[in-house]
C-alpha cells in the first residue's frame, strides 16, 4: 500500500509536466513547493498551479472513486463484471446530459453547470428507479438489481441515441461528451464534484465489513444479523453517489471501476477494508495514466479518456479472462 501511495505521488508530479508545454520534474515541483523562489519561473507557476493542478487532482480523484464504486458493485452483486454502471448510473447521466445539451439549458445549481447538473441528477434518478423496481413485490436482491439495471440501462441508451439522431446539430457535443474526457476541467469542477466523491469513498470504506458479509451471500449475511435492505441501500447509495459525481465531473469514463478492483483483489486479496483503499489507488493511477497518453499520443489533438481507458481496460480485462479466470471464480 505504501508503494502504490508513493508511486501515484511520483505520477502526479510526472503527469503536472505533460502537455503542450512539458516541464521535467523538477521544475514541477519547484512551482509547487516554492513559488515565490526567485529562480522558479513564472510561467513554470502558472501552467503547473493554475491550469494542470486541479485536472491531475480531478482524474486522481474520479478515477478512484470509480474504482472503489466497481469493488463496492462487485462485491455486492458477486459479480466480477460488475461496474459502477451497472445499475443505471451510466444511462441516467447520458440521457440526463443529453437533454441539456438538446434543450440549451443554461441554468446553475450549487456550482454545477448545466450539462454536469443534468448528468449528476440524471445518474441519481436512474438507480433510484432501479432500487424502487427491484424492490417491487418484496425485498430486492443482487440479482433483481442487476437485471433491473441492465434493462433501465440499455432503455436509456435507446433514447439518448434517439435524441442524438432528432436533434443532430448536437450529435458531436452528446458523443464527446459520453465518450469522457478531462479537458478543459479546473477548480470549480474539483470543488463541486469531489466532497460528493469523497463523502461516497467514506460511506465505502465504513460499510466494509458488512460488504464482506454480502460478498459471501445473502443466506451467510443474514445469519451473522446484518439487516440485508438497509445495507444493501447504504451501499448502492453511496457507490451510485459517488459515480454520479464521477461523472458529471468527467462524462462517462468506462473500464476504470471494472479493471482497478480486479487488480486489487490479486494483489490484496479479497477483504474490503484492504481492497476498497487498493482500489482508489489503483484507479487513480489507470486514470492518470490514461490522462496522459490522452494528451500525448496524438498531440497536439487530444482524445477523450474514456476511448483509451476502454481500449486499455478492455484488453487487460481480456487477458484476465484469459489468464486469471480461477481468481475470477472466486477460487472455485
Amino acid at each position: 500500500m505504501l508503494l502504490l501511495i508513493a508511486l501515484l505521488g511520483l505520477v502526479i508530479v510526472l503527469s503536472l509536466g505533460v502537455g503542450a508545454v512539458s516541464l521535467p520534474p523538477g521544475r514541477v515541483l519547484d512551482a509547487l513547493l516554492r513559488p515565490a523562489a526567485p529562480s522558479v519561473r513564472p510561467t513554470d507557476v502558472a501552467i503547473v498551479r493554475d491550469l494542470r493542478l486541479a485536472r491531475v487532482l480531478l482524474a486522481a480523484i474520479i478515477g478512484a472513486g470509480l474504482a472503489v464504486a466497481g469493488a463496492a458493485f462487485q462485491g455486492l452483486f458477486r459479480n466480477p463484471l460488475a461496474d459502477p454502471y451497472v445499475v443505471g448510473a451510466s444511462g441516467g447521466a447520458a440521457l440526463g446530459a443529453s437533454i441539456a445539451i438538446v434543450a440549451g439549458v443554461t441554468w446553475r445549481v450549487a456550482g454545477f453547470g448545466p450539462v454536469p447538473l443534468a448528468a449528476f441528477v440524471g445518474a441519481l434518478l436512474a438507480v433510484f428507479l432501479v432500487y424502487f423496481i427491484a424492490e417491487v413485490g418484496g425485498e430486492s436482491s443482487a440479482i433483481a438489481l442487476l437485471l433491473s439495471g441492465a434493462a433501465l440501462s440499455t432503455l436509456l441508451s435507446a433514447i439518448t441515441s434517439l435524441l442524438m439522431l432528432v436533434r443532430d446539430s448536437t450529435l458531436h457535443e452528446v458523443f464527446a461528451w459520453t465518450m469522457g474526457g478531462l479537458s478543459g476541467r479546473s477548480w470549480p469542477h474539483l470543488w463541486n464534484s469531489g466532497p460528493y466523491m469523497l463523502i461516497g469513498l467514506g460511506v465505502m470504506w465504513l460499510l466494509a465489513r458488512p460488504l464482506d458479509a454480502l460478498a459471501c451471500g445473502d443466506e451467510t449475511a443474514e445469519s451473522l444479523g446484518l439487516p440485508l435492505r438497509q445495507a444493501r441501500g447504504a451501499l448502492v447509495a453511496a457507490a451510485s453517489l459517488t459515480t454520479a459525481a464521477a461523472v458529471a465531473a468527467g462524462g462517462v469514463i468506462g473500464f476504470v471501476g471494472l479493471v482497478a478492483p480486479h487488480a486489487a483483489r490479486l494483489i490484496f486479496g479479497a477483504a474490503h477494508h484492504r481492497l476498497i483503499p487498493a482500489s482508489a489507488l489503483i484507479g487513480a493511477l489507470l486514470l492518470l495514466l490514461a490522462d496522459d497518453l490522452a494528451r500525448t499520443v496524438l498531440a497536439p489533438i487530444e482524445l477523450p479518456v474514456g476511448i483509451v481507458t476502454s481500449l486499455l481496460g478492455g484488453t487487460f480485462f481480456l487477458y484476465l479472462l484469459k489468464t486469471r479466470q480461477r481468481e475470477l471464480r472466486g477460487g472455485r
